[in-house]
């Protein structure tokens, strides 16, 4: 029964993992663009919340809604003034400038809040859990955490597929000179993705701020996490984001049960023999 425990709560743990990864797939596949501030920019979003909840006496959830919106704003804007100067054929001078993002991000959080962990405490969901059998419980904040996970993962979807924007995102991530051509504003296009894009990283960090403890350096574990989770499931694929989170969680759950302390070890093989066997990940070439 161990081992069917340490599977559902691997299982779970995709889900935060697949909230790491969609900002970063979805930057990947409308724009092609790798943000090395991903990590950082999630931790700020924790941050935001706990100064939020602070200073105006709201809830962490209210707080968190007003977060997700002020970093679509931002992501929106950063795209606009910043982000889309850096795009083009070569990636390097968006790979270094948000790369530079990042360390500025990093470097005035611990200005600001010193290095000194924080945490979101939520209260009693952080601790409840549904009782299954004497060996196997699931938590209701992991269970949530999956769940909404699942809801921003097939409302993108549907987005894509549904909606004239999200035809304009398919195409101009498939061939932006002929969107153009069509009268695709890109530039304009690429500023809503990344909005889009920050509201799933602002969402990720609070997720990840309420479950253990984070400080300005914790963003290039969720950095991390989010590039193997993203070349798992397959570069630019929604579902494939969740599936990639799934499997990530479920080795390091599977590799702890084996042996305490193999998790993040077991992690880095199945994201290396992924990269062996099918580079383009596990629905890398798949229509999401």
């Amino acid at each position: 029964m161990d081992w069917v425990s340490a599977l559902i709560q691997g299982i779970l743990l995709g889900g935060l993992y697949a909230l790491f990864a969609t900002g970063l797939s979805l930057a990947f596949g409308v724009m092609r663009f790798v943000n090395l501030a991903h990590g950082d920019l999630a931790i700020l979003a924790a941050y935001l919340t706990l100064s939020t909840t602070s200073s105006l006496g709201t809830s962490y959830w209210v707080s968190l809604l007003i977060v997700v919106a002020v970093m679509a704003v931002v992501g929106y804007v950063g795209q606009r003034g910043l982000f889309n100067f850096t795009l083009g054929v070569d990636p390097l001078p968006g790979i270094l400038v948000s790369f530079g993002l990042g360390i500025v991000i990093q470097n005035a959080l611990q200005e600001h809040y010193t290095a000194t962990d924080r945490s979101i405490d939520l209260g009693p969901i952080l601790t409840k859990s549904i009782r299954i059998t004497d060996d196997i419980s699931i938590g209701w904040f992991p269970l949530l955490t999956l769940g909404v996970a699942v809801v921003v993962l097939v409302a993108l979807q549907l987005l894509f597929s549904r909606t004239r924007i999200g035809r304009a995102f398919r195409a101009t991530a498939d061939d932006p000179q002929t969107a153009q051509l069509m009268g695709i504003n890109d530039r304009r296009l690429y500023g809503v993705a990344m909005a889009i894009a920050f509201a799933a990283i602002a969402l990720a960090g609070f997720f990840r701020g309420a479950r253990t403890s984070f400080s300005p350096s914790s963003g290039t574990g969720i950095l991390l996490f989010a590039f193997e989770v993203v070349v798992i499931g397959g570069l630019g694929s929604i579902w494939g984001t969740l599936i990639g989170g799934i499997v990530l969680g479920v080795a390091q759950t599977m590799g702890n049960q084996a042996s305490i302390g193999w998790d993040l070890l077991t992690g880095h093989l199945v994201f290396l023999l992924v990269l062996l066997v099918r580079p383009q990940g596990l629905l890398g070439g798949v229509r999401s």
